[in-house]
């Protein structure tokens, strides 16, 4: 399979290589070039490349660094991967990356991949929006270095008390439960998944009162996802789409 000249934004999944998507795996097997965070993407991913593959590791490199690098590389006829942890939609910052790409002529591609909190839902074995209990997923952050707009502010967004995944906030848990607890009960249960999908990956389910002490237990500063959501209780409401009193097209009433 011989790849266009061209930069392919690919999203790694949360780290488990047989989440990748197929066209994920066809471009890695056949491109030139991956440009590869490696902080954020198991090596074992790697695995999936030619022999001859360039690998360029991006972990110390500033976006004035990599880009003209991968322009080079496509105008030279090579295909490039840009290898990205999780989701490219999300907090990959590939939005200035595109940017640039495209004032540069460039062509590129996008290719999704599996999000950490569809990661975590897999692993916990829950819906996150159950019938009755909870109807919306929010994801989001906590301030840090880069800050979140006022409008989205965590304390605003706890009190729709929806299914709430919270991204980049291990360095900064007590003021996230702080928030947290302003709209949710304290004993509400929260999953703190720390490294999904890699190797070490581990799993924690506390109620929400004890979430920035189970971090801190743990010493978690990084690569760390809290899920807080009703869902993770003892839900036992069933959705229409099944049910016997049901009926649509392909089910029509007897």
């Amino acid at each position: 399979m011989k790849l266009n000249p061209s930069v392919y934004i690919v999203g790694a999944g949360p780290g488990e290589p047989d989440l990748l998507t197929v066209k994920a795996q066809k471009l890695l097997m056949n491109a030139d070039v991956i440009f590869f965070a490696d902080s954020l993407v198991p090596s074992e991913i790697l695995h999936l490349c030619r022999k001859d593959v360039e690998i360029i590791r991006t972990a110390n490199k500033t976006l004035e660094d990599i880009v003209p690098l991968m322009i080079e590389r496509v105008r030279s006829h090579k295909s490039v991967v840009r290898l990205h942890s999780g989701d490219p939609s999300l907090y990959s910052a590939i939005h200035e990356q595109m940017q640039l790409l495209a004032e540069a002529e460039v062509p590129f591609e996008v290719i999704p991949g599996i999000s950490a909190f569809q990661a975590a839902a897999a692993k916990l074995k829950v819906e996150l929006t159950v019938p009755g209990v909870v109807q919306s997923i929010i994801l989001t952050r906590i301030s840090g270095r880069t800050q979140v707009p006022t409008r989205e502010e965590l304390a605003s967004l706890a009190a729709h008390q929806a299914s709430l995944c919270l991204y980049l906030a291990a360095r900064h848990v007590e003021d996230a439960q702080a928030k947290l607890t302003e709209h949710y009960p304290a004993d509400t249960q929260v999953a703190i998944c720390f490294r999904l999908g890699w190797h070490d990956e581990k799993i924690w389910v506390v109620p929400l009162k004890e979430m920035a002490e189970c971090t801190h237990k743990e010493k978690l500063i990084r690569t760390t996802l809290y899920v807080i959501s009703p869902a993770l209780g003892e839900a036992t409401a069933r959705s229409r789409l099944y049910h016997p009193e049901h009926t649509h097209l392909f089910r029509p009433r007897k």
